[in-house]
């Protein structure tokens, strides 16, 4: 009896065990829900009404669908969409078991279906009573996915990738797509941008130009029925498809069957490419009227003159409206201009007469993220094309400084959209992933096995928080706190004091990247990563490597540079604003910070693997922060060496140096195991530290041997220094000229010398010059002729050479045309910036002509054969071609008008 009664009470705690574990929503009596939906909804509406559905179900509520318009028993939820208000807002009222969704448009509806979801997914219950309304700050919320690749392919150049199953498994994924969508829509995006070089030849076949089509006939079906079902998904969610496509290129097969290259920027508009251009576009408009387009007009063509002009008013637009005649339509198709690298005012100003739907974007932050409120010249091009009265779009562009490691500071992403609103006159936001962009769909994570995780699981905080944010930026700090701390503590099954902690050690370890960047920079563009670190060199002679001021200028906060910090201590000037010091002392706190919240969560049960790599991640940048702390502090003793002339100060840097080298070493071993690279461009573009070609210096363990170089050659300069002072820097002999045959018109020659004169219709004249280039045997352009036409010389050579060519480096406002000097090349704003090799400045502050500004040296590789050097229109100087074979030495022979300067890179070389 006494075993039957222990018995007995075993299986009454069982089942209250098994009670206590239900979840409170499922034992609760729930009254049935009904949604009342119009028998004529919208698949917007209904996808909205589904959603709703699978809420109150999953939150225990028998609930149905019905196209009745009379309430029923239970709870009745009437859905309706009045056609007023702003679009895309919504209103929610609830009170005695009636619910009011009323949308001012279908998507409205759909976001007012999503926001009650939402509410009932947090609370476990449907409220009893609500009144509450919402709208969109931004018109435009979208994210972009890159149709590209981190390599080229074989017999491609830059930006081009024609869609097929090989290149782009992913592509036709439905499961991953309907994923992408999903995400999207809960997000309140409501824009898709997709990106690629030339993507008509994949898309639509033209009757004058059948050849042109760059897959094959099972792989064009399959990618119409792909393009079907992504743009019809995407409407079904509100969210509006935008293919992008740069200038001017054209599919291989077509550029081969008229010996044509696929893109060359130095290239005039001809009638045959400016034909199949417009043709391409009229096909695509006539097969997918709602899908936008985005014209890129900079990069892949030249823009100099009225040429970008000339294609959006003369090429791009009649495509469209030929598209829409064929159709007979009269509604325009929007078209969204990107300003990069292109006069956008200008081009807007001549276009708007024509063509009333059109809208334009500009970046941020260049391509990276640095500062929330950009300021100067940049904030000025956004402002002027924000007042023309159409949409302007700002696009947080490719993440060069953030790559790989996962960013999720709400506080600084909100702080970004409310600048945008505030500063920019930006009603529109077009999204890049936070990293890995050439690697979509995934991140560059080393999991166990060779899985790859997928970006939009993995970064889940970066789309979210823009797109809560660009829906509403101004929302108050402390409830921002409690819904992300919220979130992230059910993230990993944590409370919300814990989650506060993550939350924490993701607003700290979002500081670092965006202020390393603002003050120890190079460049905002992706020839630069920021993570990998950066030569002594780099940080102690920024100019010499092409240093893109617009970055100080407009992308960062008032403050200094290295350089200008240690100018300034040497002759006594106070500081202002943003110190290299003050942020070195910042980073290394931040990332403290970010490690020392993570320490203080306990049992995390949820998604254990991840919350591991957060852990880090948030070491990876700790370890980054220290190491170019010290590498900075280094280079200013180094600096000062420059005036001080004192050995000690060399002393000074050496312990901070190897200090520096310490932590990067740690940053190697908290990445040899985590992460497949740190950038996902793997390309020649690549710069800086390292100049990345066919995949490689993409990892730290790649980069730390120049990095140990650079310290043990200035051990030895050092040493050196000690023995000798009077050691002489830098020692160089003059180069060897090349055997060239000319095949143009013939074309005056001068020798590098003093008070020669190098245009041929001009009396500047060289007063000074780097000893390398004496005697070298120049082209006596026209001044006159290079600013009408450019410069196309041909020539013949038997072996190898290379054309050193200079540049002149003009002060001027940012984004204005400069009317006289070629730009030179560079990456920032041409992806083709290095195809012969001529990217990077080879000898800055090279020859100095009195009354014209600072001249940098930069070179062109061609092989044996009939070649074409080809500039653009504006002034530059062909010094003379040299032996392929020959070495360059890159450096700084700080030659100016005012004086020689003394420079100490070779103190690392």
């Amino acid at each position: 009896m006494k075993y039957r009664m222990h018995k007995r009470m075993r299986g009454v705690l069982t089942i209250i065990l098994l009670v206590a574990t239900v979840p409170l929503s499922a034992l609760a009596a729930k009254e049935k829900v009904t949604i009342g939906i119009s028998s004529n909804a919208t698949e917007r509406v209904k996808y909205g009404a589904a959603q709703l559905k699978s809420g109150l179900i999953a939150a225990g509520y028998e609930t149905r669908l019905t196209a009745s318009a009379e309430p029923v028993s239970g709870t009745w939820i009437r859905l309706s969409t009045s056609g007023k208000g702003k679009k895309e807002s919504f209103s929610i009222e609830a009170k005695d078991n009636q619910v009011l969704i009323t949308g001012a448009d279908a998507t409205g509806t759909l976001y007012g279906c999503l926001e009650l979801a939402d509410r009932i997914k947090t609370n476990g219950t449907l409220p009893g009573t609500l009144s509450f309304s919402d709208a969109p700050e931004m018109v435009l919320r979208g994210e972009c996915i890159g149709i590209q690749k981190p390599y080229y392919l074989p017999g491609h150049n830059v930006y081009e990738y024609p869609y097929t199953p090989q290149t782009f498994p992913w592509l036709y994924d439905k499961k991953l797509w309907m994923q992408v969508l999903d995400s999207m829509v809960h997000n309140r995006m409501n824009s898709l941008y997709l990106w690629n070089g030339h993507p008509f030849a994949s898309l639509v076949r033209l009757k004058d130009y059948p050849y042109a089509v760059e897959v094959d006939e099972a792989t064009f079906k399959k990618n119409e029925e792909m393009y079907r079902f992504l743009t019809t998904e995407a409407d079904k969610r509100g969210i509006w498809v935008i293919q992008m496509f740069y200038n001017i290129i054209v599919s291989k097969p077509f550029a081969e069957k008229n010996h044509l290259k696929t893109q060359e920027r130095e290239r005039p508009i001809i009638p045959l490419i400016a034909d199949y251009t417009r043709k391409s576009i009229a096909a695509f408009v006539e097969k997918y009227p709602n899908v936008g387009l985005m014209v890129c007009l900079g990069e892949a063509m030249e823009g100099v003159g009225n040429d970008d002009i000339e294609w959006f008013t003369k090429t791009i637009i009649p495509g469209v409206r030929d598209g829409m005649k064929a159709l007979g339509i009269k509604e325009e198709p929007p078209i969204v201009l990107r300003a990069h690298d292109t006069d956008a005012p200008s081009v807007m100003k001549a276009a708007l007469p024509l063509y009333k739907n059109l809208y334009t974007e500009a970046k941020f932050n260049g391509e990276a993220l640095t500062m929330p409120r950009p300021r100067g010249e940049w904030a000025r091009l956004h402002q002027t094309l924000s007042r023309l009265g159409s949409v302007h779009i700002a696009n947080v562009h490719i993440l060069a400084n953030l790559e790989p490691f996962r960013y999720g500071s709400p506080d600084f992403i909100q702080q970004s959209v409310a600048g945008m609103n505030e500063v920019l006159g930006a009603h529109g936001l077009h999204l890049y992933p936070e990293s890995s962009y050439w690697d979509w769909p995934y991140s560059a994570d080393r999991i166990n096995g060779g899985k790859r995780l997928l970006q939009i699981e993995r970064d889940w905080i970066w789309y979210k928080a823009w797109g809560r944010y660009a829906w509403q930026s101004k929302r108050s700090r402390r409830e921002e706190i409690r819904y992300w701390s919220r979130l992230m503590g059910d993230q990993f099954g944590v409370g919300k004091e814990e989650g506060a902690a993550i939350l924490q050690a993701y607003e700290a370890m979002g500081q670092i990247a965006p202020k390393l960047l603002r003050r120890f920079g190079i460049t905002d563009g992706n020839r630069q990563t920021l993570t990998l670190g950066m030569l002594m060199t780099q940080l102690i002679n920024p100019y010499r490597y092409g240093l893109f001021t617009l970055l100080y200028e407009g992308e960062s906060p008032e403050g200094e540079m290295l350089i200008d910090y240690a100018d300034k201590e040497w002759k006594g000037i106070a500081h202002h604003g943003e110190t290299p010091v003050q942020v070195a002392h910042e980073v290394r706190a931040h990332g403290d910070a970010a490690v020392a919240a993570l320490k203080t969560i306990g049992r995390v049960t949820k998604n254990k693997d991840e919350f591991a790599r957060i852990e880090n991640d948030a070491a990876c940048y700790r370890a980054l922060a220290y190491h170019y702390a010290a590498k900075a502090e280094a280079a200013l003793w180094v600096l000062r060496y420059k005036y001080s002339d004192d050995i000690n100060d060399l002393e000074k840097a050496l312990p901070l140096l190897k200090e520096s080298m310490n932590w990067y070493r740690k940053l190697v071993d908290l990445t040899k195991g985590t992460y497949l690279y740190a950038n996902s461009m793997q390309t020649k573009q690549r710069k800086i530290p390292i100049r990345g070609v066919d995949g490689t210096f993409k990892t730290w363990e790649e980069v730390l041997v120049p990095f140990e170089q650079e310290l043990k050659v200035f051990q030895h300069r050092l040493d050196s220094l000690k023995k000798n002072p009077q050691e002489n820097a830098v020692q160089v002999k003059a180069y060897t000229a090349a055997k060239i045959m000319n095949k143009d018109k013939p074309v005056a020659a001068f020798v590098i010398d003093s008070l020669v004169q190098p245009f041929s219709d001009t009396a500047w004249a060289i007063r000074s010059y780097a000893p390398e280039l004496k005697g070298l045997k120049g082209l006596k352009l026209s001044y006159k002729a290079q600013l009408q036409n450019g410069t196309f010389y041909t020539f013949s050579n038997t072996r190898p050479v290379k054309v050193l060519v200079g540049f002149f480096q003009p002060q001027k406002a940012a984004f204005s045309k400069d009317t006289l000097y070629l730009k030179a090349p560079e990456l920032e704003t041409n992806a083709l910036a290095n195809d012969y090799g001529q990217a990077e400045t080879k000898i800055a502050n090279a020859l100095v002509i009195p009354g014209m500004p600072q001249l940098n040296v930069h070179m062109y590789e061609f092989k044996p054969g009939i070649n074409t050097l080809k500039l653009g229109k504006g002034v530059a100087i062909v010094l003379g071609f040299i032996e392929g074979s020959q070495p360059i030495k890159v450096y700084d022979a700080g030659l100016y008008e005012s004086g020689n300067r003394k420079q100490v890179d070779w103190l690392f070389e």
